[in-house]
């Protein structure tokens, strides 16, 4: 029996992906983990392979060099899941504020209207320093997993455990997102604080609440608010700024180890064998979601972006991925790479892939 090294041409959603072939008649291709396990055992050097390992969304557990990173990254997701509780219970001061701007004479309706929007003013205050923790967390794990000790596969085979906190990174940002876009109140909350306060220091009128919210901290809000997807933003940008400030780490360690999960995610969801080991249908929803936020991210750090040809993430495998799921579970998802990624309206961008997001 001879064992020969080829490049696999049936797969057109595959491009580039490396198999073995078995050439004794009595014996069919290997496929799934065994494949994957043969890859790495025998040395075919011109293969260009996609990561072909387990990632263990559900359970990974920190080793003792990944624990001091890890426990500063708890800290902060252990309060992301009541960030998201409070976004999704937040219902805003609409009825008041109508009130009182139909009623603009009638006191009553503005201390209404003032009284129930400081608290929520409050709220959106947390959730945008809360953004600023998650900008934070976020360069403590690009630091550990785009540092030169390994390659961005090694990286995140070896310290599953901050892959997973990546991971939860991403999922949180664009739920965080996706609730944000669906709740006006936000902004329309926002708005009123701001013009009223205004008004409130013409008329030099004491305001209570303002030592929370000061005019600097306001401008700063309003601005996180008035974009679409605010925590991915904050994300995009930390990523940037990451790169900016470590010149010495060359960019490809960022956007290797980015380019990297977003193909381990699409290899484990249209990887029978793989997708089986998920005990919850929500890790699907999961990976999903951390596919796409890699992406976005990496379009947005990588010079020529994600859709270029050059680009180390096979986007129609991924795009097909998310397609291939039921319509309503992944629209959201789909807009997220439509309208929030730099690089999809270029012209260097695969008229096949813009089709695809069609």
């Amino acid at each position: 029996m001879r064992l020969t090294c080829w490049r696999t041409v049936t797969w057109g959603h595959l491009p580039g992906r490396a198999s073995l072939l078995l050439t004794d008649s009595h014996t069919p291709p290997l496929l799934g983990r065994d494949m994957g396990n043969l890859l790495k055992v025998l040395t075919c050097t011109d293969l260009e392979q996609e990561p072909n390992f387990f990632l263990d969304f559900e359970n990974a557990q920190p080793t003792d060099a990944e624990r001091e990173v890890w426990e500063q990254v708890d800290v902060v997701l252990k309060d992301a899941k009541g960030v998201l509780d409070e976004l999704q219970a937040y219902k805003g001061a609409g009825q008041e504020i109508r009130e009182a701007i139909q009623n603009p004479s009638d006191e009553a309706l503005q201390d209404q209207a003032w009284a129930a929007v400081v608290p929520s003013v409050g709220k959106l205050k947390k959730f945008y320093e809360f953004s600023q923790r998650l900008e934070a967390a976020l360069h403590s794990l690009l630091r550990a997993l785009t540092s030169v000790t390994y390659d961005p596969t090694q990286h995140l085979e070896r310290e599953q455990a901050l892959a997973k906190q990546f991971a939860e990174i991403l999922h949180f940002t664009l739920r965080f997102d996706e609730l944000k876009m669906t709740n006006p109140a936000i902004q329309n909350d926002f708005s009123y604080y701001r013009r009223t306060l205004s008004r409130m220091r013409i008329n030099n009128v004491p305001a209570e609440g303002e030592n929370e919210v000061n005019n600097e901290l306001a401008n700063r809000i309003s601005l996180f608010y008035a974009d679409a997807t605010p925590m991915l933003k904050t994300l995009s940008d930390g990523t940037t700024k990451f790169v900016s400030e470590n010149k010495n780490l060359p960019i490809e360690n960022t956007t290797d180890c980015l380019s990297t999960m977003a193909m381990v995610c699409k290899v484990m969801l249209e990887t029978p064998e793989y997708r089986s080991r998920f005990s919850s249908e929500e890790t699907v929803s999961f990976c999903l979601r951390v596919m796409v936020g890699v992406i976005i991210l990496y379009d947005h750090v990588h010079p020529v972006g994600a859709f270029a040809k050059s680009s180390k993430i096979d986007m129609k495998g991924c795009i097909k991925v998310l397609k291939d799921q039921p319509p309503n579970s992944v629209e959201g998802l789909l807009n997220a790479l439509r309208y929030t990624t730099k690089h999809l309206n270029d012209e260097s961008t695969n008229k096949t892939i813009k089709s695809m997001l069609q």
